[in-house]
């Protein structure tokens, strides 16, 4: 196999970097408000003051999309999860790149003539 030494450290550090990764969820956290259904509530005001902000946690399992409302205190301590989670694409993508750069790069593939 052909792999050039820096194309080693690459991966080595992708590999350093996955390792230090703590725990990762998927999906997306948001804040949400919204109005109700009584129709004298503040809510239908003019201007309307909606209730929340509520933190909802939506992700897709199979093919479905979930929603989960979390506390302010879940929140904060799920938050870095998520950082992780979108930090995890990015590492693998990197990975996927490196190995295409490599796989492109060998000369032993037989060409078309």
């Amino acid at each position: 196999m052909l792999v050039s030494p820096r194309q080693n450290e690459e991966q080595a550090a992708i590999a350093r970097a996955l390792g230090e990764m703590g725990f990762v969820l998927p999906g997306s956290l948001t804040e949400r408000r919204f109005s109700c259904t009584h129709a004298g509530c503040h809510c239908h005001a003019d201007p309307p003051v909606l209730h929340g902000p509520y933190l909802q946690w939506s992700r897709k399992v199979r093919g479905k999309t979930t929603s989960r409302t979390l506390s302010p205190e879940q929140a904060a301590d799920y938050g870095p999860w998520f950082d992780n989670e979108r930090r995890l694409r990015v590492l693998v993508r990197e990975l996927e790149d490196l190995s295409l750069a490599i796989v492109e790069a060998d000369p032993r593939t037989p060409r078309r003539h």
